[in-house]
């Protein structure tokens, strides 16, 4: 099958040709030394969008020992990290019309033909020696159109121009064989369709629900990575939707569908699997209004924030559903479930607080509820102390859990944490809240004790943090005063 660009489309690219030398001064090069080079993939899809992006990915009939050595003619940085699957990535600047420098990263990966074995984690390289070869091999077919460096060709041999069109996600190829060769091309197609807005084909979707057991033979990274693509997308939930209804997620976040609790029959308790997906979506709506870039640690804290409930849901008497300590038990499976992953220690480590901390605001709605006063001013530092360098996602997340439908609910919520921050900076600007410490350190608490480093130092320390955070700053005096009565007591 062959595609006809239509006038638009082909002004496009003829535009992104003029507006980018860097893609013909490549063809020229690489056709100087007798290989053909085509861009690929992304690039192509994007520019066809309406996208002009400045990650550049080829594919050539040149070896990669070839590609590495024209490119380093041609650009001034160039890694071959990639070299054993047939891929060198290098950097080139240059100067646009307006006198701009311009940075270019460039891929090229000599025309591949591989696949995975059954057992295998990682792809069999096998290079090809045409293009057709190599677009069939892509993930889908909006992903496996080219053009011709040097001549500017359209090259579309699997009806990727009119997919990409009708906002389809469909394989060069039978699906089955596809996400057998790439099982990872079945994550991919469920974030397209966050990050592209687009529907994939039904055959396409029966084979990845078919062939989901498949993913299993991919490393923990490279699910984590695309995972992690997806959540990082403005509308993450409709990937989320395709991996828990082609059964992937029973096999990546397990954690993910076994929220879609049954109802109890007095709907005492809400979709935790839908509200789950809200609290994504509003987090992202809140990150962006408060000036904060896509942020991974805070999107994967409101997805998990709620996965310790199915295990603590106990039918109350009186039909009254709960799920008590569903936070801390949270923490534990989120720390387990990221580690696997293989999520980074500060990574996990920051979810999991997330995760443990987000109902710890409800109690300061309580007191609000009850006699309108809010926590006590050491309530409030310690909850400061206790979010530590997370309490910004703490508010974003805690903020985003409330998905009720009643407004007079809503509007206490809202107005109970509105409440709460204003307290927090309040204590900031009158104590450096920020800078949570106590008025003497290690070293002077050992001079005034006349101790040696060691474990009661560790007490002696607590003990005047935790004074602090009640009292606020008692300054250097009253705190060795507080520090000879502890230590009397101590030793009484």
């Amino acid at each position: 099958m062959s595609s006809t660009l239509s006038s638009d489309q082909r002004r496009a690219l003829d535009e992104l040709l003029a507006a980018t030398p860097v893609i013909g001064e490549l063809g020229a090069l690489f056709a100087g030394a007798g290989h053909d080079l085509y861009l690929v993939g992304g690039s192509v899809r994007d520019v066809l969008l309406g996208n002009l992006v400045h990650d550049l990915d080829f594919t050539t009939s040149a070896d990669p020992g070839t590609t590495e050595s024209l490119l380093r003619r041609y650009a001034e940085a160039v890694w071959d990290i990639g070299k054993e699957f047939g891929t060198i990535s290098a950097k080139k600047t240059t100067t646009n019309a307006y006198g701009t420098n311009e940075e270019w990263i460039i891929e090229v990966t000599t025309f591949r033909a591989d696949s995975y074995r059954d057992d295998s984690r990682k792809p069999e390289v096998v290079y090809g020696n045409n293009i057709d070869d190599d677009l069939i091999r892509r993930d889908f077919t909006v992903n496996a159109m080219a053009i011709h460096a040097r001549t500017g060709d359209f090259v579309d041999p699997h009806g990727g121009l009119p997919d990409l069109q009708g906002k389809l996600l469909r394989t060069p190829f039978e699906p089955d064989r596809s996400f057998s060769d790439d099982p990872l091309r079945m994550m991919r197609a469920a974030r397209f369709t966050s990050q592209l807005g687009f529907d994939i084909e039904p055959e396409t979707r029966a084979a990845m629900a078919r062939l989901a057991d498949r993913i299993e033979i991919i490393s923990a990274e490279r699910v984590r990575d695309e995972l992690s693509n997806l959540l990082l997308t403005d509308s993450p939930r409709e990937g989320l939707s395709v991996l828990v209804g082609t059964g992937l997620a029973e096999r990546i976040l397990p954690e993910l569908p076994a929220l879609r609790l049954e109802t109890d029959e007095h709907h005492h308790h809400k979709d935790v699997y839908e509200h789950s997906l809200t609290v994504l979506e509003q987090s992202i709506v809140l990150e962006k209004q408060r000036g904060h870039a896509p942020d991974l640690v805070g999107r994967l804290a409101a997805l998990l924030h709620d996965i310790g409930k199915p295990a603590t849901r106990r039918f109350e008497p009186g039909g009254r559903v709960s799920f008590h300590h569903h936070d801390v038990v949270g923490a534990k499976l989120t720390r387990k479930r990221l580690r696997a992953l293989r999520f980074s220690n500060d990574q996990t480590d920051a979810v999991a607080k997330l995760v443990d901390l987000h109902l710890r605001f409800h109690g300061y709605a309580d007191v609000m509820d009850a006699d309108g006063s809010g926590w006590t001013d050491s309530a409030v530092r310690r909850y400061v102390r206790d979010a530590g360098d997370q309490l910004e996602r703490l508010h974003i997340l805690t903020r985003s859990d409330c998905t009720t439908r009643n407004v007079r609910k809503a509007t206490r919520l809202r107005r109970a944490y509105d409440d709460l921050e204003h307290r927090i900076d309040e204590l900031a600007q009158q104590e450096e809240l920020d800078a949570m410490r106590p008025d003497l350190d290690g070293t002077q608490i050992m001079a005034h004790l006349g101790i040696k480093p060691g474990p009661v130092v560790g007490e002696a320390y607590k003990y005047l943090l935790d004074l602090r955070i009640e009292r606020g700053p008692l300054g250097e005096d009253d705190a060795r005063a507080a520090l000879d009565e502890w230590w009397r007591a101590r030793h009484a």
